[in-house]
């Protein structure tokens, strides 16, 4: 099948959201005198918020009551977050007008909320560019499962083969591999070259390195 169609991870892909999700995080997991690590982070880097918490709040034996008061904290105060110091990551524009010179679909697939959606797209100014965005928020299932990549497709009115997914995180890769669309790692310099994105079909440093070469890759 033609790939004719582009989905976009949010959070790390096209905002530099990550440290802002890690500082609210930490906010609340100091109060319970819990320190998390950078390897804590990226076990669960790409999960919808609440489903970050459980994982730690079981792992670290935290009362379950605090659970949505928790995800509702730290969930308003990366808006805050973002309101005050979010920054495009590099090559966002550039990405955007590569795929519409080619008259790709493009869509957004997240595990964020409509709220921070919102806050993102005007402030990147692409919401006019998305023909249609998904959150895993509001769907039964969050990444790594595909659900949400999947939902994104068929809002886009497209086969899930005719996709290329960009994404940031190990969750969100195995979520577009398990969709049967082609990935687009682009992992943080920290995790580059690394065994873990072996099942993405190319590895970039950047959305900026992404060229006429790398699309023609993913076609054949």
């Amino acid at each position: 099948m033609e790939l004719n169609t582009v989905i976009f991870d949010m959070d790390g892909l096209l905002i530099d959201s990550e440290p802002l999700w890690e500082q609210a995080a930490e906010e609340f997991f100091s109060e319970q005198n819990i320190k998390l690590s950078p390897e804590h982070y990226a076990k669960t880097t790409g999960m919808r918020t609440r489903e970050f918490l459980q994982f730690w709040f079981i792992y670290f034996k935290i009362p379950e009551t605090k659970l949505l008061q928790a995800e509702e904290r730290i969930v308003s105060r990366v808006i805050e977050l973002v309101k005050q110091r979010g920054r495009p990551m590099a090559g966002v524009s550039y990405i955007f007008d590569f795929f519409k010179e080619r008259n790709f679909n493009i869509g957004l697939a997240t595990s964020s909320g409509q709220a921070l959606i919102e806050v993102v797209t005007d402030m990147l100014d692409i919401k006019k560019d998305l023909g249609a965005f998904s959150s895993a928020n509001d769907l039964a299932y969050g990444k790594p499962h595909p659900e949400v990549y999947l939902n994104c497709a068929e809002k886009l009115l497209v086969h899930p083969r005719q996709c290329i997914c960009f994404e940031d995180s190990f969750n969100g890769m195995i979520a577009a591999k398990a969709a049967g669309m082609k990935c687009v790692i682009v992992p943080a310099p920290l995790n580059q070259q690394k065994a873990m994105w072996g099942a993405a079909d190319i590895e970039i440093p950047a959305l900026t390195v992404f060229d006429e070469g790398h699309l023609l890759n993913l076609s054949t």
